[in-house]
């Protein structure tokens, strides 16, 4: 499959479906839900990037044409959209579409390559692991406290908190599904 800027992002479940009879088949009814769940968030987080475009549409019209200012559409933009990055992180992710350096793809014997890419995506799921827990610390911190924001709207934090938790927590799980299907897929090539 080809990304949006024609880069070459793979197919969803390519871990997986690469030992097709091997171990990592324990992991098929794992990917299937989370592939599900992944396209409901990609779409949302689809239409919440139209709707963040609506947002600030509306503020320039009003703002420029009839003068009025607005004090909300900031705030609800980038709460929009903050949902839509992370919202979508684990969507990205099970297209392999998230920036890459493959220069040592190409110099390095395919085996030592399928241990690098493990290592990686290893280290990406330590630090999504870590990042997931600290979200949802600020998560309930922002419910707990009643943490607002500092406008005249104030909307409540616990809002874009909860999204990025739930976008990194499902990042995580991707990454944690495509690291042990890495590693089975590797574990029945040595058998």
């Amino acid at each position: 499959m080809t990304g949006f800027s024609g880069l070459d992002v793979g197919r969803p479940d390519d871990a997986t479906a690469a030992a097709a009879g091997g171990s990592a088949a324990l992991l098929r009814p794992a990917q299937r839900v989370l592939s599900r769940v992944n396209a409901v968030v990609g779409w949302l987080s689809a239409i919440t990037v139209v709707a963040a475009g609506f947002v600030l549409t509306y503020e320039v019209f009003v703002r420029y044409i009839y003068k009025v200012a607005t004090d909300w559409q900031d705030e609800l933009s980038v709460f929009l959209l903050v949902g839509a990055t992370f919202m979508s992180a684990s969507y990205v992710q099970s297209y392999r579409g998230h920036v890459a350096i493959d220069a040592m793809k190409e110099i390095l014997p395919p085996a030592v390559d399928r241990l690098r890419a493990i290592f990686a995506d290893a280290a990406s799921l330590l630090f999504c692991a870590f990042f997931s827990w600290k979200s949802w610390t600020l998560w309930y911190e922002a419910w707990d406290e009643g943490q607002v924001t500092f406008s005249s709207w104030a909307p409540p934090l616990w809002i874009p908190y909860s999204l990025m938790a739930f976008g990194m927590t499902l990042l995580t799980v991707q990454i944690l599904v495509q690291v042990l299907g890495a590693v089975l897929v590797a574990k029945d090539r040595a058998r």
